[in-house]
C-alpha cells in the first residue's frame, strides 16, 4: 500500500489538498447616527410562522427570525403517570439546541442554558394556559432551536412558538404569549437585539406579556439596568408584542382556513 492511501481515511470527508481564505464582501452599512446596522433602533426582526409542520405532534410551530430558527411540537394533555391525583394539570417544557445551532459546536447532553432558557419560557407560558381545567393531565413541550442568534432571542421566539403550538393543539388559554427583547446600549435602547449587539450591551430584559388582556406573564432581565431604563424597555416591548400578536393571530387564522 502507498503512503497516500495509508494517509487518506475513508471514514472522514477530507479536505482539498489546496485552500485559499474566503473573500467576504464590504462590511454592511452601518448607520453613524444610531451605530446600528440594517434596522432601526426600535425595529425587530422580521418574523416567519408557522403552525402545523409536524405531523406527529397534537401541536407543532416553526419560527424564524433571521438567524434565530426554532421549532416546537406540543404533545397532550394524556394522562400523568407514576404522580399522584392533582386538581391542576402540568405543564413541562424542554428545551433542547442542535449541535450546529451555535457557533460553537454544542455537546447533545443538556447543560444549564438549555434549563435557564425553559425556566424562562415555562414562567412566560404556565399564566395563560388554563391547567386547572386539565386534573391528572400533562402537557409536555419540546422546544428545538436549530440556530441561535443570542440566548434572549431564543427565549422571545421560544415563547411565540411555543404559545403558536399549544394553540393548534386546541388547548385551551386565557390568551396568546408573545414575547419580545430589548438591550440598553449606551443611553439608547435596541429591540430584538442579535448576539453580537448583546456584547456591547449593559443591560436586557425580556418581556412576556398576553396582549389580548393587557396582563406581563413574565420579566427576565440580565445585566445592568436602571428603574427608569427598565420601565422605558417594558413599554416598548410591550407594544411590540401588540403588533407581535397580529401576527400570531393571523398564522393561526389562515392555518384554519386550510383545513
Amino acid at each position: 500500500m502507498s503512503h497516500w492511501q495509508s494517509a487518506f481515511d475513508r471514514r472522514r470527508i477530507n479536505g482539498p489538498e489546496e485552500s485559499s481564505p474566503p473573500d467576504y464582501g464590504p462590511e454592511p452599512f452601518q448607520s453613524q447616527e444610531t451605530g446600528r446596522k440594517h434596522r432601526d433602533l426600535t425595529q425587530i426582526r422580521p418574523i416567519f410562522l408557522q403552525p402545523g409542520l409536524i405531523n406527529q405532534a397534537n401541536g407543532s410551530a416553526y419560527i424564524e427570525t433571521q438567524k434565530t430558527k426554532i421549532a416546537c411540537a406540543v404533545y397532550g394533555p394524556r394522562q400523568s403517570k407514576n404522580t399522584g391525583y392533582n386538581e391542576k394539570g402540568r405543564l413541562n417544557v424542554e428545551v433542547k439546541f442542535a449541535p450546529f445551532s451555535c457557533k460553537r459546536r454544542r455537546a447533545p447532553m443538556r447543560d444549564a442554558e438549555d434549563r435557564s432558557i425553559a425556566v424562562a419560557i415555562h414562567q412566560a407560558l404556565a399564566p395563560a394556559v388554563r391547567l386547572e381545567l386539565l386534573p391528572k393531565s400533562t402537557i409536555d413541550v419540546f422546544v428545538n432551536i436549530i440556530e441561535a442568534d443570542g440566548i434572549e432571542g431564543c427565549v422571545a421566539s421560544g415563547c411565540i412558538a411555543a404559545s403558536t403550538a399549544l394553540a393548534d393543539a386546541g388547548i385551551e388559554m386565557l390568551g396568546l404569549v408573545t414575547s419580545c427583547a430589548a438591550s440598553i446600549v449606551g443611553n439608547d435602547i435596541w429591540l430584538d437585539p442579535t448576539e453580537d449587539e448583546t456584547v456591547t450591551s449593559a443591560g436586557i430584559l425580556v418581556l412576556s406579556c398576553m396582549p389580548a388582556l393587557g396582563s406581563v406573564t413574565s420579566v427576565w432581565e440580565s445585566g445592568q439596568m436602571k428603574a427608569e431604563e427598565a420601565l422605558k424597555c417594558m413599554d416598548l416591548c410591550h407594544d411590540t408584542c401588540a403588533e407581535i400578536h397580529s401576527v400570531v393571530s393571523q398564522a393561526l387564522l389562515e392555518k384554519a382556513e386550510v383545513k
